[in-house]
């Protein structure tokens, strides 16, 4: 009995056996220390062993990197240690698709769904958001990113996310003839609910993950991520998505403490950086 194992550091942390409920860690300071003992239990839950894991499928982020990473180095062990198919799913497409899954359910005919466009965000601290502006569901069997995804993955602040957005919503809205509504969707919506008033055509502003919704948000995790391969598409690679500069840098050269040239001492040889190991010169 094969099932799928869904692992994601992109806040917090969330596993989870698809078909049951999450483990869900709020707290980021204690969320990677709890990762692994979490996976035992979520698998033990579902009554299953080790063995019985077929697939594996990891968030990538965007997210800060330390933590993100936890979740991906767990993924990468358990599928080589299991041989289970491994498979990565960025944190933001799901947001959209989130949205895209409550608006089906409602009683808005399909033009009205088509009018709305999802911004799907995660916190990046710092002030910042990672962030992306899709056209309803990236899981359509027609999809095209070019068509769907209006802006692609980035990282920045809220307000110039808004200046971003709505240029795109314009552009979109004169080409289709369509007054486009956007939603905000994702980790750190509410954070920056003032900023959102600046959006021209404002929906919903919904604070929380796909991953919130327990064993239906887990779901549409993995169906976002296996609809890919049921489609023919390239996977990308399971990396890390860390879209800010690294905080990181190259030292400067160190300074030489003696001076910047060796000096030559009264019989001749050379001392310092640089200094000859022969005798004097002659």
């Amino acid at each position: 009995m094969g099932c799928t194992l869904v692992i994601d550091t992109s806040y917090g942390s969330t596993v989870g056996v698809v078909g049951h409920e999450p483990i869900i860690e709020t707290d980021s300071r204690t969320h990677v220390e709890r990762l692994q003992p979490n996976i035992a239990r979520a698998v033990g839950e579902a009554g299953l062993n080790p063995a019985d894991i077929d697939t594996v499928i990891v968030g990538t982020g965007p997210a800060p990197f330390t933590g993100l990473r936890a979740g991906i180095v767990a993924a990468k062990a358990i599928a080589f240690a299991t041989g289970a198919t491994l498979i990565g799913q960025n944190i933001l497409d799901v947001q959209g698709e989130m949205m895209a899954a409550e608006s089906a359910q409602s009683s808005q005919s399909a033009q009205e769904l088509d009018r709305h466009v999802t911004l799907c965000v995660n916190d990046a601290r710092r002030k910042q958001l990672y962030f992306c502006l899709n056209h309803g569901s990236i899981s359509l069997p027609d999809f095209q990113a070019a068509d769907r995804r209006w802006i692609a993955m980035d990282i920045d602040y809220p307000e110039r996310i808004v200046e971003r957005v709505n240029a795109a919503v314009t552009e979109h809205a004169e080409r289709d003839g369509v007054d486009y509504i956007v939603d905000v969707a994702g980790h750190g919506a509410a954070k920056y609910a003032a900023a959102w008033q600046g959006i021209e055509r404002l929906g919903d502003v919904t604070d929380r993950s796909v991953l919130d919704l327990g064993a239906r948000g887990l779901d549409i995790f993995a169906a976002t991520a296996t609809g890919r391969t049921a489609r023919g598409d390239a996977q990308p690679p399971v990396e890390p998505l860390y879209l800010r500069r690294p905080d990181a840098e190259i030292p400067a050269p160190l300074k030489h403490v003696l001076g910047h040239e060796s000096a030559t001492r009264a019989d001749g040889v050379k001392t310092g950086i640089g200094a000859e190991t022969a005798g004097p010169q002659a």
